[in-house]
């Protein structure tokens, strides 16, 4: 199915790996530059909780500034995206373990897990970015799942700190728009695995 940039709709949900939120906005931007239509979707605990790496009303601010639209950050707000078809492909950047684990076993209980079961009964693409500490320990088996799973595609993926986080793996958050349009195409961007970084 040809897609042509600008004319998609794109749902760009971020998950509480709190260490990596500037990169993901970074992200964000270049998808909402390429694409044009974005909905920010943020999980429970990206929505409320301060960290050092700043204030989840500054995040707030900042998602709705980039997309021009305000954020969906409840239950009730996602279910919507699939049964109104909402949305043409749907990015958790970044996707903690904790949602990998969810989104493999099919529990549906956190905005950003609503949102993707919402959009993937459409038959459309779910795109993963994995910032998780445990990706070659406990998520590895839910990364291959999800490797496995119809519609799901990931953004290229590394070992960020093989010496000093040996299981830790975080995606290639500069791709993140080129592994978009893959999914978009039906193909899952390569090579999933990248060199160290």
């Amino acid at each position: 199915m040809e897609h042509r940039e600008g004319t998609i709709r794109v749902g760009f949900a971020l998950c509480g790996s709190f260490c990596t939120h500037s990169k993901a906005l970074e992200a964000l931007a270049r998808v909402k530059e390429r694409y044009g239509d974005v909905l920010p979707i943020v999980s429970e605990i990206s929505a409320a909780a301060d960290t050092r790496f700043g204030t989840a009303s500054s995040l707030r601010a900042e998602l709705e500034r980039i997309c021009g639209r305000q954020v969906v950050d409840t239950i009730p707000k996602a279910e919507p995206i699939g049964p109104k078809s909402l949305l043409d492909v749907l990015v958790v950047c970044p996707c903690t373990g904790n949602t990998l684990a969810k989104l493999a076993n099919g529990v549906t209980d956190t905005t950003v897990t609503m949102a993707a079961k919402s959009h993937l009964r459409n038959g459309r693409p779910l795109v993963l970015c994995p910032a998780t500490n445990d990706g070659l320990s406990g998520s590895a088996r839910n990364i291959g799942a999800l490797l496995d799973k119809k519609n799901v595609y990931f953004v290229p993926f590394r070992q960020d700190d093989p010496a000093g986080k040996p299981t830790s793996l975080v995606a290639d958050f500069s791709l993140v728009p080129d592994a978009v349009q893959a999914a978009l195409e039906g193909r899952q961007l390569q090579p999933v695995l990248l060199g160290s970084a």
